[in-house]
């Protein structure tokens, strides 16, 4: 088993939910909301207009720049209108609402088998652009942008991320199950893109099954792959303590994973981009584990962009009147929530519903150090927090905030119940205020 990174913590992982419950499609709804903001970067930028038809995989808003990604229909139909909307993250966006026509219609060029053998690099970086990929374990980074790194930056490994350490989520796992051979194409397609000469896929050793699979599917593939078996250790699954456990390679601080000769895709990203690739289909669905003590019947759905949170929950038995706390993405780095009218956008990879939930006031920072030994940067997150709570922003930057990973390990391991992570979110905002408002 390969070695693990500092620090972390061990989290009740909740699987048992939703890791038997097979992937199969959600129902398509009558209107869907599509968000113009589903990725980091700036905005796409609609090209449709009330009163348009659409086809499926047609794009209704383009990138707005390289670190960007186009929007595409996710059915065949007719757009009503042009609405702002609530994103899972809280903020309002701009999207397009689009009536169903029932047909699911491919737009022309869509949908179309291609021989993957015969692409080079750069038009496997094309077509991952053209198809608006980002990445599916939840950062949502444009996925063309991740593959084209700088010249003087040598790629020498793709490592897809199988390890899905967040609690309660299986969509991951279940793709490994049932898609391995669309997994590892996609593995193949990346380290073309960038050049690398060897994959790796990387798995807790709670998955034992989807490793033993993933392994059977790499050795037939050929080449410089492997599967490697992770220690079950949260957050595994963040690049740089996911390069270390799988290479021993850190990433410099400030660095990304292309300063350590890396380039780091989830696997769910690696299956979206053997599918721009091979069949010309843009990023129009993905799979998310319903999930949690709060649905009767939790499920992985592959689902629609823009379909309603509440119809997926619903779907699932939603006990609603037991809920107590609604959260997006998993319980460590997802979002708490307290609108169900929220649509699935492409970096929603759950939705939990927690029945269970202890509400009550933090204390003072009692330095304990659990957080010092759980953070998995080596940071004080103690001292940063307090920072942040007596409103000195500022002062956090010299003490390495920018490096924060935002795990939430700290805030898990709080005996004070003092939320560590969300302060260092405000002092990563608030730096970032500064130097716009520097560089005005």
């Amino acid at each position: 088993m390969s070695g693990a990174f500092r620090g972390g913590a061990h989290p009740d992982d909740a699987k048992k939910y939703s890791k038997d419950a097979p992937i199969h499609d959600a129902p398509v709804p009558v209107e869907l909301t599509i968000p113009f903001s589903q990725h980091i970067g700036k905005p796409a930028s609609p090209v449709v207009k009330p009163l348009d038809e659409v086809k499926r995989g047609q794009v209704i808003a383009e990138a707005a720049g390289f670190v960007s990604a186009a929007v595409h229909s996710p059915v065949s139909g007719k757009v009503l209108k042009i609405v702002q909307t609530l994103h899972p993250m809280g903020m309002v966006c701009d999207a397009a609402v689009i009536q169903n026509d029932g047909a699911d219609a491919w737009a022309e060029g869509c949908n179309i088998e291609t021989d993957t053998s015969t692409l080079s690099a750069e038009q496997i970086k094309a077509a991952v652009q053209a198809a608006g990929i980002v990445g599916m374990g939840g950062a949502t980074f444009p996925t063309h942008v991740k593959l084209s790194p700088p010249p003087e930056k040598k790629i020498d490994v793709v490592i897809l991320n199988g390890v899905e350490c967040e609690p309660y989520l299986t969509a991951d796992y279940r793709l490994m199950l049932e898609s391995p051979a669309t997994v590892v194409k996609g593995l193949l397609l990346a380290m073309k893109a960038v050049g690398a000469a060897r994959g790796i896929v990387g798995i807790e050793a709670n998955k034992p099954d989807a490793f033993k699979i993933m392994k059977a599917e790499l050795a037939k593939a050929g080449g410089n792959l492997e599967a490697q078996l992770l220690p079950v250790m949260y957050p595994q699954g963040a690049e740089k303590q996911l390069i270390y456990a799988c290479l021993k390679r850190e990433v410099p601080s400030g660095g990304l994973p292309m300063d350590a000769g890396v380039v780091v895709q989830n696997v769910g990203t690696a299956h979206a981009i053997y599918e721009a690739c091979a069949f010309k289909r843009p990023l129009t669905e993905r799979i998310t584990s319903v999930t949690g003590p709060g649905v009767e019947r939790p499920a992985n759905l592959r689902v629609r962009i823009g379909t309603p949170v509440r119809a997926l929950l619903e779907l699932c038995g939603f006990k609603e009147k037991e809920t107590k706390k609604l959260i997006y993405g998993g319980p460590m780095m997802g979002a708490a929530h307290y609108n169900t009218d929220v649509v699935v956008n492409k970096g929603m990879s759950g939705i939990l519903a927690l029945t269970d939930v202890i509400d009550e006031p933090y204390r003072d920072c009692i330095r304990c150090g659990r957080c010092v030994d759980g953070c998995p940067m080596g940071l004080v997150p103690s001292e940063l927090s307090i920072l942040a709570e007596t409103g000195r922003y500022l002062d956090t930057k010299d003490k390495d905030v920018l490096d924060c990973i935002e795990c939430g390990v700290c805030t898990y391991v709080c005996p004070a119940r003092r939320p560590i992570v969300q302060w260092l979110k405000v002092c990563k905002s608030e730096l970032a205020k500064a130097r716009a408002q520097a560089a005005k």
